[in-house]
């Protein structure tokens, strides 16, 4: 038997139709809505991590150092300034030309530097570290004096200057 369609009585919607017309209103459900266009042309990666990445990748290829005692100190302070880096998003490059004019302004800057190099090679070797003082000869062993990581610093801007 046939019912008969009454066309005062609005049909009752599909659960499918209503759910598309009528989205429940949570945070996962604007996730899920907003999802598909949410990062469109943008890198996953924040920019500050893309930029860190790439003076890492800088002194990876460029800073010669066979005990990495030096390379491993320069990351860690490039690490630990996301602040400096975020300032030259453009050119992330700047931020380590900066760093490194910083540290070769003044000789008290630089025998503090060669300091925490040479206590991340003792932390790397378990081996006390020869620490040189100012104005005395460096020790024989001692694999970074301050003049030998002046040269290697000096070596890394004029790679940068090269790099442009």
């Amino acid at each position: 038997m046939e019912t008969p369609q009454n066309s005062d009585v609005p049909a009752k919607p599909k659960p499918d139709k209503q759910l598309r017309d009528h989205p429940p209103h949570s945070m996962g459900a604007a996730i899920a809505r907003e999802g598909g266009s949410f990062f469109k042309g943008e890198s996953l990666v924040p920019q500050t991590t893309r930029a860190t990445a790439q003076i890492l990748l800088f002194l990876r290829d460029h800073l010669r150092d066979p005990s990495n005692a030096l390379r491993a100190t320069v990351e860690t302070h490039i690490k630990a300034s996301p602040a400096k880096v975020a300032r030259h998003l453009e050119n992330p490059l700047d931020a380590l030309k900066l760093f490194l004019e910083t540290v070769l302004e003044s000789e008290t800057s630089l025998a503090g530097f060669v300091r925490q190099v040479d206590a991340e090679w003792g932390r790397r070797f378990g081996e006390r570290p020869h620490f040189q003082r100012g104005g005395q000869a460096p020790h024989p062993q001692d694999e970074y004096t301050h003049e030998s990581v002046r040269e290697d610093l000096l070596s890394l801007l004029r790679a940068l200057s090269k790099d442009r």
